[in-house]
């Protein structure tokens, strides 16, 4: 930001590119399933980001601000596909098993399937907290939800995942 502050904004926003492009992605990734529409989202919240650098105050931390852009947009998307009203085992299992950038095991790939059967805004619980091991008082402040609720929210998602991979036979 004092790059930004000091008039070299293209340098900044570079910046800022580069040190949150992998974990936005892998974000996104999680709560959107598809690698194409994570690299289509990217770069509308980068253009989000871009044109909100100007108004950012510093109320919060820097990472919480793109990370609370970064989700917004990703369960807006989810909710412009409606994809929580379609979105079957037949089509999570599609959707794991024809990503050629899914890389993982069966055990991987079941943990991929449970966690796109879960609410958008579980699975953003879920993914923040499990993959990124992001404190529940800094996703407060990325999703706008008290921690209270946060956590109700991740237990049941924790649940919700257990019991899938239960049903399918991983201990």
């Amino acid at each position: 930001m004092s790059l930004y502050r000091a008039g070299d904004r293209e340098r900044a926003f570079g910046e800022l590119v580069k040190s949150f492009s992998e974990r936005l992605y892998w974000h996104v990734r999680g709560l959107v399933g598809s690698h194409e529409d994570t690299d289509d989202l990217l770069q509308d919240i980068f253009v989000k980001i871009w044109n909100g650098l100007a108004t950012f105050r510093g109320d919060s931390q820097l990472f919480t601000w793109v990370f609370r852009i970064a989700t917004n947009e990703a369960l807006n998307f989810l909710r412009k596909q409606s994809l929580r009203a379609t979105f079957g085992l037949e089509e999570a299992e599609r959707v794991v098993d024809n990503d050629s950038y899914f890389g993982g095991n069966e055990m991987q790939r079941l943990l991929a399937v449970a966690i796109s059967k879960l609410p958008p805004k579980q699975r953003a619980v879920f993914n923040l907290r499990y993959f990124d091991e992001m404190p529940y008082e800094q996703m407060s402040e990325v999703l706008g939800t008290s921690v209270g609720a946060l956590k109700a929210s991740y237990h049941f998602a924790y649940e919700k995942v257990k019991e899938y991979l239960l049903q399918h036979g991983v201990e």
